[in-house]
């Protein structure tokens, strides 16, 4: 097995159980404790988890952490594909976009179409970047100013002045958890403000968010479930821990959910069957409608 391989199937543990040890790890890929203990310091090393004594924990688990970009990219790249795609069907010629910074609203930001009129304003340098790759006379891009963050967001009362004086028509956004508690969170203080006030200023928002986000808490809270019109994440939310009760749980919470299928889920592995990789059966998304407009909160400081 190769060392990606390898790697691949510690993070799939890793998400299936939160954390994992070196021994049973060498066990199931049947490789020396050495070699699962060198996997670990290179994902470790890329942010994808956290190497701890005798085995790893998920990078999520702390609230505050904030992996980089790049660590995050790399992260269920076929859900966020399938989520992106299934956004680009709330898009009508001529909106105003407000897009939030994110591996997965990056994602949308390459397959956003350049023959709608959108005009888009972002706090993301990632997505700015995507959207400039397409070339002239496609979309009109606004880049709000402010403090770089490790995911390439900007961030601070530079950005949340400039949102308070633009009005989207739908915003698009990335988030670190969401949850039927907490609602959607951040693991930092600055961004959550941001976010809030992205909120605050469109029509309806729509959180993309791949299900292995689900359950997961960051430091500061951006708004309750309530607030979320549209909440688009994939087809493997009911093959969880939480189990069918989740989606359920999100259909009452949201004004909107809707699940996009994906070919492969490296994330979550459905349960009942001898094949991790298999995907949930596809949920029917609800018709287009009226959602709730949004009222925006801002997450405490403790």
């Amino acid at each position: 097995m190769l060392a990606t391989q390898r790697q691949h199937r510690i993070l799939q543990e890793l998400d299936a159980e939160g954390t994992v040890r070196v021994a049973a790890l060498a066990d199931l890929l049947r490789v020396s404790e050495m070699t699962v203990r060198r996997d670990i310091d290179a994902l470790d090393a890329e942010g994808q988890l956290l190497r701890v004594h005798g085995g790893a924990t998920r990078a999520a688990a702390f609230s505050a952490l904030e992996p980089g970009f790049g660590a995050k990219s790399a992260r269920e790249t076929e859900a966020k594909r399938a989520i992106a795609a299934e956004a680009l069907t709330l898009l009508r010629p001529g909106m105003t976009l407000l897009v939030s910074g994110g591996t997965t609203t990056h994602e949308l930001a390459r397959l956003l179409p350049r023959d709608l009129g959108l005009t888009v304003a972002t706090n993301s340098l990632m997505v700015a970047s995507a959207l400039e790759s397409a070339g002239d006379g496609g979309i009109r891009t606004v880049v709000l100013g402010g403090q770089r963050t490790p995911s390439e967001a900007l961030v601070g009362p530079v950005t949340v002045h400039a949102l308070d004086t633009l009005h989207a028509d739908l915003c698009f956004m990335g988030v670190h958890g969401f949850d039927p508690k907490a609602g959607i969170t951040s693991p930092n203080l600055l961004e959550s403000e941001v976010n809030a006030a992205m909120i605050a200023a469109s029509d309806k928002v729509a959180v993309l968010a791949d299900a292995t986000k689900y359950g997961s808490v960051g430091l500061a809270g951006i708004s309750p479930l309530s607030a979320v019109g549209i909440l688009i994440t994939d087809d493997r939310i009911s093959t969880g821990s939480a189990g069918p009760a989740a989606e359920e749980l999100l259909r009452q919470s949201v004004g909107e959910l809707r699940l996009a299928h994906i070919t492969a889920a490296p994330g979550i592995p459905a349960p009942a069957t001898p094949d991790p990789l298999r995907p949930a059966p596809s949920t029917p998304r609800l018709p287009d409608g009226q959602t709730p407009s949004a009222t925006a909160y801002k997450g405490n400081d403790a």
